[in-house]
């Protein structure tokens, strides 16, 4: 963090020996290569990430109700067990879009910085700027973010 803001990233695969980096204004690399998100414009057909909120089970069925909105209009959902590298997956395009809730910042700070440096857009559930400080995070492009959005909401 430099003066409240995160300007450098590194997510680290070490089974695949993957290397995720990005750095504030630069962009985005995979293992030296230039990373860009997804241009996905809608739901039909993306293949997309999440994990459910294991800490708070009480939070369960509406969780589970927008899961279900989202699965019916896209083609997968997958669950990788790592915020990190599934936000680095975005930033790679492999994922078209993420979501989570009841996430620290220290597993979403790198991913973070690693979408938006690919090109991709970073919300909040209600689609705000916050997703440290609300502990929940939409990513993915514009548009399935916004799709995504629209879901969580209701």
């Amino acid at each position: 963090m430099y003066k409240g803001r995160l300007d450098q990233a590194v997510v680290f695969d070490p089974l695949r020996g993957e290397l995720f980096t990005a750095s504030k204004g630069a962009g985005a690399q995979f293992n030296g290569f230039r990373t860009r998100a997804s241009s996905a414009k809608e739901l039909k057909g993306t293949v997309l990430a999440t994990a459910f909120p294991f800490k708070d089970k009480e939070s369960a069925p509406g969780y589970m109700e927008s899961f279900n909105r989202i699965f019916s209009q896209c083609g997968d959902v997958r669950r990788c067990g790592s915020a990190a590298l599934d936000l680095a997956y975005v930033a790679a395009g492999r994922y078209d879009g993420y979501w989570e809730r009841g996430i620290k910042p220290w597993d979403i700070a790198a991913g973070e910085l690693l979408v938006r440096e690919s090109g991709g857009l970073v919300t909040d559930f209600s689609g705000g700027n916050d997703p440290m400080q609300k502990g929940e995070i939409v990513a993915g492009s514009a548009k399935v973010v916004q799709a995504l959005v629209k879901h969580l909401k209701g």
